[in-house]
């Protein structure tokens, strides 16, 4: 009879010991072979199954664990995480940084997720509650404006926020999280954006294009929401 196939007899290969561990346990993962709230094996057991030294096996251990994959419980064993952790994105974020040339890179990226996002949330239901919110932080942004010297931190942080309330009426938590995620691989560029909308004085046409994606929300413009996008990101795309 054929012997099932799992992370317990995967052969590892000549590369990094360590990552290769690591990926063994997360491909396994994301082939359902092991499932979220599943006990790993013991450090014993995956030297012995995987033909690795034991502090091979606990150095990748730590380093799943600091990346929010798998979590210890001291007198039970290791298990695999059943809830998102921000650390599960801070490795891909921190490759992302070192890309120091890639900001185009994430505008499209950011262009191409607020155009879904806006698809889905026009499709819901009930928005009235998120398009009060959604008024309501733009109000607060603009008055930051009005200030004698406007704190772009704080009108960076209404923008972060506004954004996240559109990914809020969509109705999805991996909208959410994904949303977060771009906002802080992107804090550097945008808050050039900023400090070079409050330089040139661009208040109303800053706010009218948040207004501009509020209404397509408010009014489900289904036929808007491409170029309320593309509008909503002059700046960012001239810096």
């Amino acid at each position: 009879m054929k012997e099932k196939k799992t992370i317990l007899n995967t052969t590892l290969q000549s590369r990094s010991v360590v990552n290769t561990v690591i990926d063994v346990v997360i491909s396994a993962i994301v082939r359902g072979e092991i499932k979220p709230g599943d006990k790993l094996p013991t450090e014993m057991e995956l030297s012995r199954d995987l033909g690795v030294a034991r502090n091979s096996i606990r150095e990748a251990i730590k380093i799943l664990e600091a990346y929010g994959v798998i979590y210890i419980k001291r007198a039970d064993g290791m298990f695999v995480c059943e809830t998102y952790n921000q650390k599960m994105l801070d490795p891909m974020l921190y490759g992302i940084i070192l890309q120091k040339d890639s900001w185009q890179d994430f505008i499209k990226l950011r262009t191409v997720l607020d155009i879904g996002t806006l698809y889905v949330a026009i499709r819901q239901e009930h928005t009235e509650k998120h398009v009060a919110k959604l008024k309501e932080i733009v109000a607060e942004m603009e008055e930051c404006f009005f200030y004698e010297e406007p704190s772009v931190d704080e009108i960076m942080e209404y923008d972060e926020a506004f954004h996240r309330e559109i990914a809020e009426t969509a109705g999805n938590i991996q909208l959410v999280n994904i949303t977060d995620y771009i906002t802080r691989i992107t804090i550097p560029s945008r808050k050039k954006t900023v400090e070079k909308i409050v330089r040139m004085k661009e208040r109303d046409n800053f706010i009218g294009l948040h207004n501009q994606l509020i209404r397509v929300i408010e009014e489900k413009q289904s036929d808007q929401i491409e170029k309320a996008v593309l509008d909503h990101y002059v700046y960012w795309r001239e810096k």
